[in-house]
């Protein structure tokens, strides 16, 4: 990212830190104490989040951030795609649960609710997923969309199982 700038510098990937290094490079970003490898290899394989432009900016128990641009993710009318809304709070939350989950469960979504707010036609939305409950079969994420004036867009809320490898 360029200093206090929510665009991503030049050269910088879908999935880089915020210094440029690659999210598993990036000392911080993620919890040590977690399995880096396995979980960043999930985590940076090209899928939904890829075509999205999703970037990844926070990664710990506590908070998943991520942003998305608007361009390329909106519908006929030129707004965001609701879907897109959806598919980043699902992505930040089921990211959370996975730490939460650790190496020997992995989470799958059963319900995701969605509220939008406002709409947005340009710039860059950024998602906050923070955990509101997380036990030994449910994790529960509150994820929050806002612009880059710090309006909010919509609210998610992510229910996912977590299952036994």
């Amino acid at each position: 990212m360029t200093p206090d700038s929510t665009q991503p510098a030049e050269g910088q990937g879908a999935h880089s830190a915020p210094d440029g290094s690659d999210v598993l490079d990036a000392p911080g970003l993620l919890d040590e104490s977690d399995e880096i490898s396995e979980f960043l290899d999930m985590v940076n394989a090209p899928g939904l989040s890829t075509r999205l432009g999703i970037e990844f900016t926070e990664i710990t128990h506590e908070r998943v951030v991520g942003t998305m641009p608007v361009a390329g993710n909106t519908q006929p009318y030129g707004i965001l795609h609701g879907g897109a809304h959806a598919a980043l709070a699902e992505t930040l939350g089921s990211i959370g649960a996975a730490l939460h989950a650790g190496p020997t469960r992995f989470p799958v979504g059963i319900e995701l609710s969605c509220s939008h707010h406002r709409s947005i036609s340009e710039g860059l939305v950024t998602g906050v997923a923070t955990p509101i409950t997380s036990g030994r079969t449910l994790s529960v994420w509150d994820i929050v969309m806002t612009d880059e004036a710090g309006r909010r867009l919509s609210t998610a809320r992510l229910t996912c199982l977590l299952r036994d490898r």
